[in-house]
Parts: C-alpha cells; sequence; structure tokens
C-alpha cells in the first residue's frame, strides 16, 4: 500500500471484507491480518516509533502512550505472522519504530514508565513479538539491546502496577528479553505470576483481581488471562513445566464453559468491558492450538477451528467498523464512543490481533488441517456456569446468558450495561447509555429501572448484596438481591429458557419499598427487553404498527421521542409489546404475574447505543409503586433473531406460546403473601 493509505468511500468495502476464508486455510488468514496491518502506513511518524491512529480522542493517558499503543497493539498480529513463517512487506517500519521508540536520544522516545503506566500494557505485545519473531532482536545493534532491556525491562520491574490482569504484561516483557539472552528479571517474573495464581478462583477460571472482586469477562479467557497462560505454556514449559501443565489443565477446564458464548452464526456474546477489541475474544481457541493443548471431549480441532473462522467471517460483514482511512474505529459494530472505555484511544481496538494467534500454529497442527465443525450439537444447550455465575443458553436461535452479580471494581462508563444486565446476547447485544435523562437515554435493554423524579433519572442494578446459581425443582436458577435507592429492596430470579418455549426465558422480580414518611412518593418501574434494529426494510425509516404482509413492525406503535411515558403508546402487560425487524428478528415482553397492573409500550432508544444496530428500540413494562408496597413482577422477554434458516414469516411463530408461572415459583409468591 503506498503512503496515501486507503480510502472508504461513499458505499467503499475495506480489503478486510474480500479475503475469502471459506477454505479456512492459514494463507487466507494471513492474507486477512495485512488488511489490517497495511492501513496503518500513513500514520506512522518519521521514524516510525508511533502510530497516530485517526481520531484526536483523548484517553486517561498520555498522547505518547496512546501512539504507544498504536505501534505495539499491531504487533500481536505481526509476530504471529512473522512466528509462522509469514511475511510482511513492513516489518521493517516496526523494526525502526521498536528501535527509535526505546532509544533516550531518539526525538520519538516513548518515555520511561511510571506506577501504573499505561506503556506497561504495550510492554506484553512487544514481549512476545522479541520471544517469537527473532527478525526484532537480531536486527538490533548492542546499543539497541541495551536500550530495549533499560526500557522493557530495567525500568518496569520496580515499578507499581494494578492488582489486575496487567501483572501478565510485566510477566511477558521479562520473558521477552529472556528468550533473547537479554537482561530481565526472573525474581519478578516468578513472584508476579505467583500473585496471579491467588486469582484463581477454580474450575479453569481466574477472576480479573483479588479477593472481593468478581470480574470474569473475557479479560479471564481471550483477552489476558488465559490466554496469556497459555501463551507462557507454549514458550516456557521446557523450564517451567509444573506450571505449565496447571495452565493447560485450566485451559482445558475452562474450555467446556467457554465454548458456550460463541453462536453457529460465528457471534461472540458481547458481554463486560472492553468488548471494542473485536475478534479478540476469540484467541483463547488459537492458544489452546499453540500451546498444544490436548482437547477435552467432545470438543474436536475441528469445532475449535470452526469457532474461530466463523468468528472472523461474521466480522467480514460488519463493514461500518472502518474509519474512512481504513483502520478499525473505537466502537463495535459501528464507531460509537458511547460504549467506550476511558482508557480506549484510538490505536486500542488493535488489541484485536489477538485473534492472530492461530497464525503461530504450524500449517501441520489439526487446527489448520481439520474441517470445520459446529460445536453446538455436541455441547447440552443449557449450562450454569458456577464461577462466573452465568448460565448459557443455546436455545432459541442465539447464545445467551443469564447473568448476575458481577461488577467491575469501579463504577466505569456504562458499567450497569455491561455487567448488571439480566440477560446478554450473541444476536442483540447490549445497549449503553448515550445520556442521563428519561428512559430514551438510559436505553435500558435486559435492565429493570427505577425513578422516584418522574421519570427523569434511573438507577438500575449494579452491585448485587447476594447473587447465587440456586435450584428450584430440578431448573437451575440466578438468584440476585440488590437496591436501586436505601429503601427499595428487589429479589431477582432469572429463569433459562425450556425447550417447549425455547423464545423466552423469565426475570421474576419480588419488590419492596419501605414504608416512609413522604407518603405521596410515587416510584416507577421499567423493565426493559433486549433492544432491537429499528428501520424498516422498504426505505430504512423507523418501524411502524406491525404489518403482516411485510413481516415487520412493532405492536403498539412506537409514539416517537421523550414521549415514552404517553398513554396513548401503552397496551395491557398481558398482552406486551414486541418489535419486528426483517434483518434482526423480533423480540418483545409480556407480564404474566398472576394480576397484571404493568403496562406495556417500545421505548425509541437514542442512537448508538447499542453496540450492534446504532437505531433501535426497546420493547418495555412500565409500572409504578408507593411507600409500603411489596409487589412481585414475573417478565416473560421473548427472543427470536434473523437468521440463514429462519423465515421472515416465522419471527413470531413463539409469541403467542408465553411460558406458564412455574409450579415452584406460584408456591413461593403465595407462601410469601400469606
Amino acid at each position: 500500500m503506498s503512503q496515501q493509505g486507503l480510502v472508504l468511500g461513499y458505499n467503499g468495502v475495506h480489503p478486510f471484507a474480500k479475503v475469502n476464508l471459506k477454505k479456512g486455510n492459514r494463507a487466507s488468514v494471513q492474507e486477512l491480518l495485512r488488511t489490517l496491518l497495511d492501513p496503518l502506513e500513513p500514520f506512522f511518524s518519521p521514524a516510525k516509533a508511533r502510530v497516530r491512529c485517526p481520531g484526536a480522542t483523548a484517553v486517561r493517558f498520555d498522547q505518547t502512550a496512546s501512539e504507544v499503543e498504536g505501534i505495539c497493539r499491531p504487533l500481536w498480529g505481526l509476530a504471529c505472522l512473522l512466528g509462522g513463517d509469514g511475511e510482511y512487506h513492513g516489518t521493517k517500519w516496526w523494526v525502526d519504530g521498536l528501535r527509535a521508540g526505546t532509544d533516550p536520544e531518539s526525538p520519538e522516545f516513548w518515555g520511561f514508565p511510571r506506577d501504573n503506566d499505561q506503556r506497561m500494557v504495550e510492554m506484553c505485545p512487544l514481549g512476545f513479538a522479541l520471544a517469537v519473531a527473532p527478525v526484532f532482536w537480531e536486527s538490533f545493534s548492542e546499543k539497541d539491546r541495551t536500550n530495549m532491556e533499560n526500557w522493557l525491562g530495567n525500568s518496569v520491574n520496580e515499578k507499581n502496577m494494578p492488582n489486575t490482569n496487567w501483572l501478565w504484561f510485566r510477566v511477558f516483557a521479562n520473558l521477552g528479553l529472556k528468550k533473547n539472552g537479554g537482561k530481565f528479571s526472573q525474581d519478578r517474573l516468578d513472584s508476579d505470576i505467583r500473585h496471579l495464581d491467588t486469582f484463581y478462583r477454580g474450575g479453569g477460571w481466574s477472576n480479573d483481581g483479588p479477593e472481593g472482586i468478581h470480574q470474569m469477562d473475557y479479560y479471564s479467557s481471550s483477552f489476558a488471562i488465559h490466554f496469556l497462560q497459555l501463551l507462557y505454556a507454549k514458550l516456557a514449559g521446557d523450564e517451567d513445566p509444573e506450571r505449565a501443565a496447571e495452565f493447560k489443565s485450566r485451559a482445558q477446564q475452562c474450555a467446556l464453559d467457554l465454548a458456550h458464548y460463541y453462536d453457529s452464526e460465528g457471534r461472540s456474546i458481547p458481554f463486560g468491558r472492553s468488548v471494542g477489541y473485536r475478534f479478540a475474544m476469540v484467541s483463547f481457541w488459537g492458544a489452546l492450538a499453540y500451546a498444544d493443548v490436548e482437547l477435552p471431549a467432545p470438543l474436536t480441532w475441528g469445532m475449535v477451528k470452526g469457532i474461530v473462522m466463523r468468528h472472523l467471517r461474521y466480522w467480514q460483514t460488519q463493514n461500518d467498523m472502518w474509519s474512512p482511512a481504513g483502520t478499525l474505529t473505537i466502537g463495535y459494530s459501528y464507531p460509537n464512543m458511547y460504549m467506550a472505555e476511558n482508557y480506549n484511544s484510538p490505536g486500542s481496538p488493535y488489541w484485536a490481533c489477538l485473534a492472530f494467534i492461530c497464525l503461530a500454529v504450524p500449517e501441520t497442527h489439526p487446527f489448520w488441517t481439520s474441517a470445520e465443525e459446529d460445536h453446538w450439537p455436541s455441547l447440552p444447550p443449557v449450562k450454569s456456569l458456577a464461577q462466573p455465575g452465568h448460565i448459557m443458553s443455546n436455545l432459541g436461535g442465539h447464545c445467551m446468558l443469564l447473568s448476575s452479580g458481577q461488577a467491575c471494581s469501579y463504577p466505569m462508563k456504562g458499567t450497569h450495561a455491561k455487567y448488571g444486565c439480566f440477560a446478554y446476547s450473541s444476536s442483540f447485544g447490549y445497549s449503553v447509555p448515550p445520556g442521563l435523562f428519561s428512559l430514551e437515554q438510559y436505553a435500558l435493554a435486559s435492565q429493570l429501572g427505577f425513578s422516584d423524579d418522574g421519570g427523569e433519572y434511573w438507577k438500575t442494578r449494579r452491585l448485587s448484596t447476594y447473587a447465587a446459581i440456586e435450584e428450584r425443582d430440578s431448573t437451575s436458577v440466578l438468584v440476585s438481591r440488590w437496591s436501586p435507592f436505601s429503601d427499595v429492596s428487589v429479589r431477582t430470579i432469572l429463569v433459562p429458557p425450556q425447550t417447549e418455549t425455547p423464545n423466552w426465558h423469565l426475570r421474576v422480580h419480588r419488590i419492596e419499598v419501605a414504608s416512609s414518611g413522604l407518603a405521596d412518593r410515587k416510584i416507577l418501574t421499567a423493565d426493559g427487553a433486549f433492544a432491537i434494529h429499528n428501520e424498516n426494510s422498504v426505505d430504512g425509516r423507523y418501524l411502524g404498527l406491525y404489518d403482516v404482509s411485510t413481516g415487520e413492525g412493532t405492536q403498539p406503535l412506537v409514539i416517537g421521542n421523550y414521549d415514552t411515558l404517553t398513554p396513548a403508546g401503552w397496551s395491557p402487560g398481558d398482552k406486551g409489546s414486541f418489535a419486528v425487524c426483517r434483518d434482526a428478528g423480533a423480540v418483545g415482553i409480556r407480564a404474566i404475574e398472576t394480576s397484571p397492573t404493568r403496562q406495556a409500550n417500545l421505548v425509541n432508544a437514542d442512537p448508538n447505543s447499542n453496540l450492534i444496530h446504532s437505531r433501535t428500540v426497546i420493547p418495555t413494562l412500565h409500572s409504578s409503586l408507593k411507600p409500603g408496597e411489596t409487589a412481585w413482577y414475573v417478565t416473560a422477554v421473548y427472543a427470536r433473531p434473523a437468521g440463514p434458516t429462519v423465515a421472515v414469516e416465522s419471527f413470531l411463530d413463539g409469541w403467542e406460546s408465553v411460558p406458564k408461572l412455574p409450579a415452584w415459583l406460584e408456591k413461593e409468591i403465595a407462601d410469601d403473601k400469606a
């Protein structure tokens, strides 16, 4: 590619989308990676030490560290390509850049890291690149190597680091130097791994932090901990066989859980923070092959390959995730700053290059020689995962997880949506609030919201005082206790889909409002279904009233913006509300408590709140409570995604097959009211 770079104009298609991955061979995935690296060329600094990706957005760290991200994160892919005997015409850009960036005499010197410095994160791909791609170290002079030792090792080994997955980054900084005979600290490497082992919780799962934090998202699997454990097992296994064996054993156990996060269409379930790293969500599976892990039954290498290849092909269809210059943007299916974390710089999305660990796997490995298989026929359609506190489902046409009890250690932007939703779907994605007034801005998809000011501000579940998987008549359910206000307590029971009603799951809420001196206090409630694409297939306008002839629309009609609480748009709660879009499927919600007093409508969510579709609508149930009142809400949530084998006219086939109240639930409600 010329220094001018790629320009995507009106209806432009990125080269990433044009690579033929149908054969599933390593050469095609190598080519896919090159289409990610090529557009970066115009954004290298003169000495190549920094990459300033398009977008002038600021992050919580300095601009130089942001540009260090820009050059180091693509190293995940480039190092895997080179480590697997592949070639790239721009390798010298990185060789020169690493030389200049670590040279204190260079005008483009990166600067030595301070305590808790973002530069420490980027040491991880740099250390890995040194370990697996000899071209870097071999291209350095003695002075260059000394500079690298000082920057990558000496400068970081005595610095404070966050008590999280970050500690793995220092492990790999030392490991990269060690593999090349450079100066490193074995004591620091060992002590960091010993501390990281305190995050282990059992069943193959590690927490992203110490006791008192329950956060097991993609950082526990593909973004950091499991992924790096497997890379360590491969690179240091000969010298540290006991640890390598333990890390492989954990991966074997965890693989049977993690397989439930990926559907047959190639989509993974967006959950938690940093989902803007996109296809990095499948890096765990390539790392299994890289570390020569023996797969646990019933998994096969054809299944593992299928998870990775289908996932990459899915992202090839997401044509809106690119900048006009062809670089990855901050966002998910399209550029979206509302869902971004405060550490997402324009170069951050290139952590996605972890997915290309499969390129470091030899062509003779069964990962590459096996034919792709779908893993789902061999797995149970519903499974409880004790450590993350999830109940997984692959009924109804999508992968879904029910979740309770997880939370980030600090209240990051949109954290209640990233961890506190009741359900997360591979098809519909979660929604984040683009504003702080009204339901339209809060976009409460798969959340129960409370307002005590007439509907301006809303509180949802973020922290739970109790969360556990419990049994009800041989059915696993997820129970949590939480309080949106000091005088309002909620106990929520999440019931997974059943084979008889595969498109429905239940959310049971027992809500108690304490008596208070404010007799006229009124608390509004809003219980949201999944968000769905709000565009019709004829002219792209918002969905109108449901039309049987076109097979799309809403029931009742979406009234408009910022009038969610207008009675004209309501229907009885037991009749519910639904929305159908030809390219997305159908979602809906119904109140099925014995005496429903709630009403249903559709919230026209503010644009860019949902990860997958920029315009969405959310079927929602509404009610209000007064001091001293206790209420049981039983909410049935409908979801039937579109798919290549799903006829449009079948989207609402299950809508009238509403699940009945389980006998155990009827008894629990009756006993409570007695």
